[in-house]
């Protein structure tokens, strides 16, 4: 017996009439009734009297999005270009992200063409390269505190110790009796001596690890005596500088002696917070067979750094410290842990740390020393000071240690290296108000100086040492 579709009950039009009027009275009371309510609602307070939609009071508020589209995909062309350049001069790439941020700045790009720098970087854009930057600063900083080889902190020999020690020790002051006699003509005028003076022997002591790993990685040098000593001296430098800092830092926000006690204290407690509770935490959750899955570490990772940086600032100290710190208690060994900073590597090296770059060029204005013969023999004699101090002190250090010539004046030509780690200092100070623009300009010429002489100085090194005849790359470094 055939059966005719038409006669299936479930196809007939008295269930299907009374169906869809409902669905359409549920569509117009759920969807279409609210819009007209929201329509209606933002046409009568667009039109209102005292918000007008068009007025001087929206086009005061610009939108800084589409500027920021513009303007970052510059910042990392001209950032590129730059590092592929100084590359092939046999300097470090982040030499040349330096001198991208400078070009950039009004130092260059706004004498050159003003309104093309106003254009590309309007006052609203400022700000959110600022807060960009600082994000990039935070995970940069972790970054430095994972990679650092506290096996060459803990098992440093004497000689490491005293030339790390005494490499900061004779830059801080000489700074110090510098910034004496340049407070009077050049001090902010909003900080006393005392915090200018300490800032300024602290900026003249700093020695950029990372970069210096770099520039020895390049040429083969890691392991060979001199790089291994010199990494561990800027290894030991890096942990000091970043503790005197700190203490800087605290005492140049406190206006009393209390508050400096108290912001100490806080310091030492979160510091033995991470040392004896994160970080058996940290082991425990993403060391080798920790509890938590692959795909929580980078999260776990992001969110520690950011609160450990909050904690910090909340203490007195600057965010970078407890960055810093939360990088260098992460667990070492841990596949998952290397993933996930090498996905932050990448994004900080490629997009944040060329907005730090360009963020520092805005603020160094070679046009404020202008044509003023006595504020270009201060900068130069700051950078003069900066360098001898720095050579000439680690050098005496490890000659006395018992370290050839030779090698020792190599050892003191690498702690000259101050790069990236110093932006950081200055910008910190910058932000503080501790240094004027004009000192702040005048310290990153000293960096752009002081970097840029360490592969020159190091390769004419080894070429003098070749000439008096090759020596093995296994000898020991230390005279019996």
């Amino acid at each position: 017996m055939s059966v005719r579709l038409d006669d299936r009950p479930e196809l007939t039009s008295p269930i299907v009439r009374p169906r869809s009027l409902r669905m359409i009275a549920i569509y117009l009371a759920l969807v279409v009734v609210p819009v007209a309510l929201v329509w209606l609602t933002l046409r009568h307070g667009l039109s209102s009297p005292g918000r007008p939609s068009g007025g001087p009071a929206a086009a005061s508020v610009p939108d800084v999005f589409p500027r920021l589209l513009i303007a970052v995909p510059v910042i990392l062309a001209a950032c590129h270009l730059c590092g592929r350049l100084f590359r092939r001069l046999a300097q470090p790439p982040v030499i040349g992200e330096i001198i991208a941020g400078v070009l950039l700045g009004p130092s260059v790009l706004g004498a050159l063409w003003p309104a093309g720098y106003a254009t590309l970087f309007p006052p609203g854009l400022v700000a959110t390269l600022s807060t960009l930057s600082q994000v990039g600063l935070i995970f940069f900083m972790f970054l430095v505190g994972y990679e650092l080889d506290l096996g060459l902190v803990r098992q440093r020999s004497y000689a490491a110790a005293v030339i790390s020690h005494v490499s900061i020790v004779v830059p801080f002051l000489c700074g110090v009796l510098l910034a004496l006699a340049l407070y009077p003509a050049l001090g902010s005028g909003g900080v006393g001596q005392l915090a200018f003076t300490l800032f300024f022997g602290i900026s003249m002591s700093i020695t950029a690890f990372p970069v210096l790993a770099r520039i020895l990685s390049d040429r083969g040098l890691t392991r060979t005596p001199v790089g291994a000593m010199s990494l561990t001296c800027a290894a030991v430098d890096d942990v000091t500088a970043w503790c005197v800092l700190a203490a800087v830092v605290a005492v140049t926000r406190s206006a009393a002696a209390d508050v400096a006690l108290v912001t100490a204290a806080l310091s030492v407690g979160f510091f033995a917070v991470m040392a004896f509770g994160a970080r058996p935490l940290m082991r425990r959750l993403l060391g080798p067979g920790g509890l938590l899955p692959e795909a929580a570490v980078l999260p776990v990772a992001l969110a520690g750094v950011m609160l450990s940086a909050l904690a910090t600032d909340a203490i007195g100290i600057h965010s970078i410290f407890g960055a810093f710190l939360f990088g260098a208690i992460m667990p070492r060994g841990s596949l998952p842990v290397q993933r996930a900073a090498g996905q932050l590597h990448g994004l900080t090296v490629t997009l944040l740390l060329p907005l730090f770059f360009v963020y520092t060029g805005l603020h160094t204005e070679f046009g404020l020393l202008g044509a003023d013969g006595q504020l270009w023999a201060w900068c130069l004699l700051i950078t003069a000071v900066a360098v001898l101090a720095k050579t000439g002190g680690s050098t005496t250090a490890a000659r006395v240690s018992g370290i050839g010539w030779r090698d020792s004046l190599s050892l003191g030509v690498l702690m000259n290296c101050r790069g990236l780690t110093e932006l950081v200092v200055l910008n910190i100070g910058m932000s503080m108000g501790v240094i004027s623009p004009t000192v702040f300009t005048m310290l990153v010429f000293m960096t752009l100086v002081s970097t840029v002489m360490t592969a020159p100085s190091l390769d004419l090194l080894r070429r003098l040492r070749s000439g008096s005849g090759p020596a093995p790359a296994d000898r020991p470094l230390l005279n019996p």
